[in-house]
């Protein structure tokens, strides 16, 4: 009796865990969502060799590209134009499809692909804006021309951080930046990525450290401060 108690038990417990580990395809919830854009965006849609897709996006601000596997499909829903005035431009939008949602590298890339898009939307009509906060005694920044620089009127930023020399940090040219405050740096661009990896740079030469709150902050952060530990 034992033995078949245990087998029937070995039995429930295999057909428990097999259902358990049945689900359905879970689609993509940001790649299903379709990217508004005004009329002064247009795409324009550069086949590759491989099969794959340069998608130009062009704006006020300039020009993106971003590359779409061959995987995706995309539609266009234009707009209509209204004749009134009062009436506000019109917004058409783009979606953002894969041929076959029951592939892993599909879906994964289902959501990036429709996120560098409308990022470069937004950079092409807004852009992106981050500002950066110098928090400690004596640390401030101030923008002057660059010497390495001068036939490009290029920019700097020059940073006092507690070294004993100041630290120079060149300007991108495709990046703007300004000291509202001398502890505050206001960073501007189309390009949300380079933006974020240009503020990391300056970022980098002082941390925000955990124990006084020193540091250069980006954006909103915040750092919860450790007591010192006393002998």
């Amino acid at each position: 009796m034992s033995f078949l108690r245990l087998s029937s038990v070995a039995r429930i417990s295999s057909s428990s865990r097999a259902a358990f580990a049945t689900s359905s395809i879970c689609r993509s919830n940001i790649g299903k969502k379709a990217i508004p854009y005004p009329s002064t965006i247009t795409f324009t849609q550069n086949p590759l060799p491989n099969g794959d897709i340069d998608l130009q996006v062009s704006g006020p601000k300039g020009t993106a590209n971003v590359i779409v596997e061959n995987f995706f499909n995309l539609k266009w829903e234009n707009a209509a134009a209204s004749s009134e005035a009062a009436t506000p431009a019109p917004i058409s939008s783009l979606s953002l499809t894969v041929q076959d949602p029951s592939k892993k590298v599909q879906r994964s890339r289902w959501g990036l692909r429709r996120t560098l898009i409308s990022n470069a939307v937004q950079g092409l009509t807004e852009g992106f804006v981050v500002p950066l906060k110098l928090v400690g005694v004596g640390y401030r920044a101030q923008l002057e021309d660059d010497p390495t620089r001068l036939a490009e009127k290029g920019k700097r930023l020059n940073m006092k951080l507690g070294f004993a020399h100041p630290v120079f940090v060149s300007i991108p040219d495709d990046i703007q930046a300004e000291t509202p405050m001398p502890t505050r740096i206001v960073l501007r661009g189309k390009d949300k990525q380079r933006l974020g990896q240009f503020a990391a740079q300056i970022r980098s030469w002082r941390k925000p450290e955990p124990y006084k709150g020193k540091g250069i902050f980006v954006g909103d952060e915040t750092i919860k401060l450790k007591s010192v530990k006393k002998k």
